[in-house]
């Protein structure tokens, strides 16, 4: 008999044991609290009862909508897995040259603005800056981008940022009809040689509101029928550049207001609009070193003049003083906005593309004005240079002057033989029945040129390099010539090496509090995990350097990739069908009802236009409805928070006959699961309306219930919150919608697909698929999670809020709570009795967060007065215990003051925030110590996060706006006023 050998049967036991287990499980990558810090925490919720995370949660959902079975999902699979995985699935996208131009340029990244950017979580993970006091260094890299667009467009303001250019300019049509004075007039004129994803996009806006768009040629057109909006392109989408101030000075005259939609990049030698007579520019700043990505996300600006400011759609950042004195920027004329103004506001906008509006003003700080001029002068060369060669082959051009884009005419044989060659050297051109467009770019190169001319002219032996000697002056008039200066600020002009670049991103960086440095604990916002694995493939060149109108058969990755996301979202929200479409949770609402609105027309019921809205609703929801064409009817809340059902049953039978649809949060805005939601859908669908399910919320949902089980009909999703997509500091985001069978015809359609001709839809946003270079971020999330890592996501946010709720509750009461006395994934802290015990406000304590390195929660939203708290899944037991702790010991300084021990006026909440300018002043005349303001807990002596002003005045910015730098001529004056 053989002797057995003990350690040998050990390891083989041992090692099939670990072959079994997936080491690099991303799931407690994701999940911040063990199964340690989860027993702990369920015996704070629920001392002394043996709770469990089960109990927890059948005690939190309601059980006539918790979804027992597992979600039919892939396995989970490991970072390294999923990356191999979708590497395979990014090798079948084929990344060839495109000069198709229509918007979309190819550029270069500078590596200094991609790594310390576009790849930095302490850019890309920063929130919304309504924090200002900890948001400084973004405000500025924002409001150098405003200088750069108002500069170029020399136009006198310009805002943060839109979605992209067709959405931006049909905002500009809304913004036209706003301030017309043509009143009840409601045709608008599209110049036909616009983008033709701007101008379907337009028509779809217009649409609801009843606006008759006329697309024609502005030359011809005497607008002497009523008009109260106008919209060119300058240089225009095949490329010419004309004159259009005759256009112009004639359409005013007749009250027209005109946009111009334009290139930042044709600016920096063109006349810019503002001097032709536009009221409003629009555009991409694309170009400006942001990639193609398939589409998006990419930064569309909106410049108008200063007369306008209270009606420019997005976020102003504006520049303002603390409280002492010291420059400081905020965003500006909140008051103008949805969230304030809800339906009666004119855009749902609530977002920005913050992060790509960034990248984009480095860019131009980067280059300054004479890199941009040099980009743009040797662009426009090399397109003469094209030009002439293929004169010489004997192609006549469709126009002679042009920027960067030339339209070649062609016989029907010819177009067959150049896109034949054109494949063969793996190059996209742009092709219509009769001729041949040609876009050139910041890539281009003179090699480029030759093999251009060799697709058309293989015949032909055409010396290039004779042809450049030939430019001598631009491709179009000499009135169209540029001579107004720009850029001359100093930040233009300072950082043109990447040593200066590098430091001045870098001191920006340092000013912004981001997920690199604590929580961000903000309700409805959730602010959890971006993983550097999820990451990683939005800067592959498969997915970032393809332009959105590449042929389908060359973006068969990507086709893959949306098919199997589609799938996933589908099962997961139980719902038919979904479209990644929208780019941002508004456009998600907006697209949501037009579906709504389409299927109703198609059931030939058009009076159906009543949207029913609860009264907690976010700002978007009110202004979403009456984009889409329908009259909002609020819903009361009971004192509970959750809908009034009686209110709710009176308001649908009084309107059945034109009920279209409610609008719903679920979880409630509130924070609670409304145990009557199945109820609520049953009552709307009586009446014949749809239910619109608001997914802010999915973060509590995903694993645990889903809305197409329980009676929504469509379900936007924020892929930026729930699904791992990061805020940016503000955008991007990403907002698509999942609807239930009977709704699947009515999806956004758009005019670059083929079967867009049977949708019912046009397009929603500029992209057929939005910011689709961003998606691989939610693909690899859920396959990295799988369906048990999904769902013990979900149950571990709503322990981490109800453990917060449960050790906050004793110092701040919370203000709702579900039927059992739990929350969903969110609380909101009841802060009102603290103004009148102790005189402090919901702002202070705010302020005082950051001196403990913390950003605060939402502020006074959905309740004045209050804080809501998200704590997301991502966070462990012991930053929550930090966060806890911080708020614990602000509590015990308003006890100072409600016992009067600190004054009510002069103490650390009222003072806050304390940035290091302020606590090594030579002047310290407060009660209470340096240390006492600087250093409230211990955390805060091994790591300090300094505020990077004090607390700002927002009155004054808005009283005295100034939201684009000064010119270098007036520097030391701006300067010494904002002293003053």
């Amino acid at each position: 008999m053989t002797q057995a050998v003990p350690h040998r049967q050990r390891h083989s036991l041992d090692l099939e044991q670990l072959i079994s287990l997936n080491s690099g499980s991303f799931i407690p990558r994701h999940i911040g609290p063990t199964q340690a810090d989860v027993a702990a925490m369920l015996a704070v919720v629920s001392p002394n009862q043996g709770l469990s995370l089960a109990d927890l949660i059948s005690t939190t959902i309601p059980a006539d909508i918790y979804h027992q079975a597992n979600l039919n999902l892939p396995p989970a699979e490991s970072e390294a897995q999923a990356l191999v995985e979708l590497k395979t699935i990014a090798a079948k996208n084929q990344v060839w040259r495109s000069f198709i131009g229509l918007g979309y340029h190819n550029c270069i990244t500078p590596p200094v603005i991609q790594r310390n950017i576009l790849e930095n979580p302490g850019w890309y993970t920063q929130y919304t800056p309504y924090q200002a006091e900890v948001a400084q260094g973004r405000l500025e890299a924002l409001f150098n981008f405003q200088t750069l667009v108002s500069d170029l467009t020399g136009l006198e303001i310009a805002n943060a940022s839109l979605l992209d250019e067709a959405t931006a300019a049909a905002e500009a049509m809304s913004l036209s009809a706003g301030i017309s004075k043509h009143k009840n007039c409601h045709r608008f004129f599209v110049d036909a040689n616009c983008h033709p994803q701007t101008i379907a996009v337009i028509q779809t806006r217009a649409n609801p509101l009843g606006i008759e768009v006329v697309v024609g040629d502005p030359e011809t057109e005497d607008f002497t029928v009523p008009t109260f909006g106008l919209v060119l392109q300058y240089p225009g989408s095949d490329g010419r550049v004309c004159d259009y101030r005759a256009v112009i000075a004639k359409a005013k005259a007749q009250g027209v207001i005109v946009t111009v939609a334009t290139d930042l990049l044709a600016l920096t030698l063109l006349t810019p609009p503002g001097e032709l007579g536009a009221d409003i520019a629009v555009g991409s700043s694309q170009r400006f070193g942001v990639p193609l990505g398939y589409g998006g996300p990419h930064a569309a600006f909106f410049a108008t003049k200063d007369a306008y400011k209270r009606q420019i759609p997005g976020r102003i950042v504006g520049l303002s003083h603390d409280v002492t004195g010291q420059p400081a920027y905020r965003l500006a004329l909140q008051t103008r906005e949805q969230h304030i103004r809800r339906e009666k506001a004119t855009s749902n906008i609530c977002t920005a593309q913050v992060l790509l509006a960034v990248m984009a003003s480095m860019y131009g700080v980067y280059h300054g004005p004479q890199g941009l001029k040099n980009i743009a002068s040797r662009v426009h060369g090399l397109t003469q240079v094209l030009a002439k060669a293929l004169h010489r082959a004997r192609y006549q051009l469709v126009h002679q002057q042009f920027f960067d884009t030339i339209q070649v005419a062609v016989t029907p044989e010819a177009l067959g033989l150049i896109k034949q060659r054109a494949e063969n050297t793996e190059i996209n051109l742009n092709y219509t029945q009769a001729t041949v467009g040609i876009s050139l770019d910041e890539t281009t190169t003179l090699k480029d040129i030759q093999t251009l001319i060799q697709i058309f002219a293989p015949e032909h032996n055409i010396d290039v390099e004779a042809l450049i000697l030939e430019i001598k002056d631009w491709a179009w008039d000499e009135a169209l010539t540029r001579k107004t200066p720009y850029l001359t600020q100093p930040v233009f002009n300072s950082y043109h090496s990447e040593h200066e670049l590098l430091r001045y991103i870098h001191r920006l960086q340092a000013k912004d509090l981001s997920l690199t440095t604590s929580m961000i604990p903000l309700g409805s916002c959730t602010m959890k995990l971006n993983a550097t694995a999820e990451m990683i493939p939005v800067t592959w060149p498969e997915f970032g350097q393809i332009h959105p109108f590449a042929p389908l058969t060359q973006t068969q990755g990507y086709q893959q990739l949306f098919s199997e996301l589609e799938t996933m979202l589908a099962e997961i929200t139980g719902f038919a069908g979904v479209s990644l479409q929208p780019n941002a949770g508004s456009q998600g609402e907006y697209a949501g009802l037009l579906v709504i609105r389409a299927y109703h027309h198609h059931r030939h019921e058009p009076q159906r236009n009543i949207c029913l809205i609860p009264t907690s609703a976010h700002g978007t929801n009110p202004a979403s409805a009456v984009m889409a064409g329908m009259t909002v009817v609020t819903v009361n809340c009971d004192d509970q928070g959750n809908i009034d059902v009686a209110d709710l049953t009176a308001k649908a039978d009084k309107y059945q006959a034109n009920l279209a649809a409610l609008m719903i949060t679920y979880p409630s805005t509130h924070g609670v699961f409304e145990t009557e939601i199945r109820h609520i859908c049953q009552i709307i669908h009586q009446y014949g309306g749809q239910v619109y399910l608001d997914g802010a919320n999915m973060n509590a949902m995903v694993g645990l219930c889903r809305p197409g089980d329980f009676g929504a009909d469509v379900c936007h999703l924020n892929l930026h919150k729930t699904f791992c997509i990061p805020h940016g500091g503000g955008g991007p985001g990403v907002g698509p919608i999942g609807v239930a069978a009977h709704l699947v015809p009515f999806l956004p359609g758009h005019p670059f697909l083929t079967e867009a001709q049977a949708q019912h839809l046009g397009p929603v946003t500029a992209g057929a698929w939005g910011s689709a270079s961003i998606l691989p971020i939610s693909w690899m999330y859920i396959k990295m999670m799988g369906a048990e890592g999904l769902t013990q996501a979900t149950k571990i946010a709503i322990l981490n809020a109800n453990y917060i709720a449960s050790r906050l509750a004793p110092y701040y009461p919370i203000l709702y709570t579900g039927a059992k006395g739990r929350v969903a994934h969110e609380c909101i802290l009841d802060l009102r009795p603290l103004k009148k015990s102790a005189g402090i406000e919901v702002e202070d304590i705010a302020k005082r967060l950051m001196d403990y390195g913390f950003h605060a929660p939402t502020v006074s939203w959905p309740v004045a007065g209050t804080m809501m708290v998200e704590p997301t899944e991502s966070e462990s037991q012991a930053e929550l215990d930090r966060f806890c702790e911080a708020m614990i010991a602000i509590r015990a300084e308003i006890a100072e003051i409600e016992t009067g021990i600190a004054d009510r006026t002069n103490n650390p909440l009222k003072n806050a925030p304390h940035p290091a300018s302020v606590i090594t002043s030579d002047l310290w005349d407060r009660p209470y110590s340096r240390a006492k303001a600087a250093y409230p807990a211990p955390w805060t002596k091994d790591y300090k996060f300094w505020p990077a002003v004090s607390r700002i005045d927002n009155a004054y910015g808005d009283r005295n706006l100034v939201c684009t730098c000064a010119p270098m001529s007036d520097y030391s004056v701006t300067q010494t006023v904002l002293r003053e």
